[in-house]
């Protein structure tokens, strides 16, 4: 039994992970405290690849990593491909696991109370440190959340993931496209496993972040009786 897919998946999952958590907060904020007219159409770019098939995600990305598109040409000339190699593994997971981490973080902000936020900036606290020291912090749970719905997501993407990295044994092939072409040969038991296995572990992250929620939830209550 190669265990390859599994260790492929995870360090996909936790990369594109920690992507999605910085660029999720950097989207959140910004959208969270835009008000220009063009904030329904900014909103629904960033969670459009939520939305489409993850197979139509994967060929815009081939069109935008490919030997022809416009990264994929830049990267080429500096002697790199993207294109059916690991990290594009990553790439495909961080695009489909974003939105998610995008839309819960963006909730938690919009419930900040704005009053908070004025009277940091009236003592002259600079806006870096409101966000780190204050909206962050308030919103927490919200990011959390996010994170683990993101992780979860990375690690289950199947579509987007074959169509720019592929099925490479050992490089690419992660567990879901592990799961497809066992069952597509036969191979019944094998895809059972893998299943399971994929299973245990998103169940663990989604237990994780309910007790997790609870807990907070619990600590916010207490501290408001204090």
């Amino acid at each position: 039994m190669d265990f390859s897919p599994l260790l492929i998946s995870l360090r996909a999952a936790t990369l594109a992970t920690l992507v999605t958590f910085f660029f999720g907060l950097a989207a959140a904020n910004f959208v969270s405290v835009y008000r220009g007219k063009f904030k329904g159409v900014i909103d629904g770019l960033l969670t459009l690849p939520l939305v489409l098939p993850p197979t139509v995600v994967g060929f815009l990305l081939l069109l935008v990593f490919g030997r022809n598109g416009p990264l994929g040409k830049f990267l080429l000339g500096l002697g790199m491909t993207v294109i059916f190699s690991w990290p594009a593994t990553v790439i495909a997971a961080s695009v489909v696991a974003f939105p998610l981490m995008y839309r819960t973080v963006r909730s938690a902000f919009e419930q900040i109370d704005p009053t908070l936020i004025y009277a940091a900036r009236t003592l002259g606290v600079s806006e870096w440190k409101i966000f780190w020291r204050i909206t962050i912090p308030l919103a927490w749970p919200g990011v959390a959340a996010g994170t683990v719905l993101a992780f979860a997501r990375a690690l289950g993407d199947f579509g987007a993931t074959l169509m720019i990295g592929g099925n490479i044994p050992g490089e690419t092939l992660t567990i879901p496209a592990a799961i497809f072409f066992a069952a597509e040969g036969g191979d019944m038991e094998k895809a059972l496993l893998w299943v399971i296995l994929i299973f245990i572990i998103s169940l663990i992250v989604m237990t994780l972040m309910n007790y997790w929620s609870d807990f907070q939830r619990k600590t916010i209550v207490a501290g408001g009786r204090e």
